[in-house]
């Protein structure tokens, strides 16, 4: 065969392979060897938490990181050298929309997935300034000629804001499709979740708040970090969206209580241990971590029924602890009326 047709004949099997390639957004950046893709695989994260679901199939002890390792792999790829030639300098830049657009030049895979990392961009954007969000605007700006997709392509985006960002994308006006991006930390001290006006961090919080529940509700450091790597984020390397990941998750959320770092008893030389902070208790719940996590995986948290159990136990005692709360209020509401009343009737 002439060397000029056996080359035409590469380049259409290589464009063959192109099309037949699988474009989902999570897994678009993913450089997670075979073993860790597979949803049946065991991680040595979670060996020490028996958990078992043979009618779902689903992975017996999973891996907190799977899906999530993709997508903050996207996030932290394009960036991961971007600080490291003004590592030295002392003013600290936040992270904000038009940074994190560069993680979306790792997914172009075709026209969709171009269009779901502009909504992504464009949605980051929105949530910055604050301004409402329409369907009608992200059909004009965004979607454009593709508008028959448009469910499909809000579905990844909305997955890749969840995972990465932790921020949920609700429609809260359907008559008028107007929606909203919600941070999955309620935010109950300071009325906002200190993301610095920058791309909020949530996603990777709740990736720690998982890794530390499924280990017994105390993760060693040397666990947090094993996962912390597996997503690209490694000890003196700044990330565009994260900063330095040490800084962040032993003093940045120590400080805002979202995690506890403590010296494990007795140890010599000293190891360190994570554990959630009254923040964590506060903002989120173990349901909810479990329910971040179960989506990693494409499953639901019964899937996990050690952790399972537990979580529903939380959520029970959380339901009591807000009956006893209310009814202590209310007293206290109560009496001070009855005082008032009182000192109001006491003749003079």
């Amino acid at each position: 065969m002439p060397r000029g047709q056996k080359s035409k004949l590469r380049a259409r099997e290589k464009r063959r392979q192109a099309r037949e390639e699988p474009g989902h957004l999570v897994a678009a950046q993913a450089t997670v060897p075979e073993e860790e893709e597979s949803p049946s695989s065991l991680s040595p994260h979670f060996k020490d938490a028996p958990q078992s679901s043979p009618a779902t199939g689903t992975p017996s002890k999973p891996q907190v990181t799977g899906r999530v390792h993709s997508t903050s792999t996207t996030a932290a790829a394009a960036s991961n050298t971007s600080f490291n030639e003004g590592a030295n300098n002392q003013v600290e830049e936040k992270p904000n929309a038009s940074q994190a657009r560069n993680t979306t030049e790792h997914w172009h895979r075709g026209p969709l997935d171009k269009k779901v990392a502009m909504l992504v961009y464009y949605l980051l954007y929105k949530y910055q300034m604050k301004e409402p969000i329409t369907k009608a605007d992200m059909l004009r700006n965004v979607i454009q000629i593709y508008k028959n997709h448009f469910h499909e392509i809000l579905r990844k985006a909305s997955e890749h804001l969840e995972l990465v960002f932790g921020l949920d994308v609700k429609e809260v006006d359907p008559n008028r499709n107007t929606y909203v991006l919600v941070n999955k930390l309620e935010s109950s001290y300071d009325g906002r979740v200190n993301d610095n006006g920058g791309v909020p961090k949530t996603g990777l919080l709740m990736t720690v708040l998982g890794v530390i529940f499924t280990k017994g509700n105390c993760a060693t450091e040397e666990q947090v970090w094993e996962v912390l790597n597996m997503m690209g984020l490694y000890d003196g390397m700044k990330n565009f969206i994260y900063g330095e990941p040490r800084k962040l998750i032993t003093k940045d959320w120590v400080k805002e209580e979202y995690l506890e770092y403590r010296q494990v008893a007795n140890s010599d030389p000293p190891c360190y241990e994570f554990l959630w902070g009254p923040r964590a208790h506060a903002e989120t719940s173990k349901m909810k971590v479990l329910e971040f996590v179960a989506k990693i995986h494409d499953t639901v948290p019964s899937a996990f029924p050690a952790w399972y159990e537990e979580a529903l136990r939380d959520e029970k005692e959380r339901a009591q602890a807000r009956v006893v709360a209310k009814a202590c209020t209310a007293a206290m509401a109560s009496a001070r009326s009855r005082a008032m009343a009182s000192s109001f009737s006491t003749p003079k």
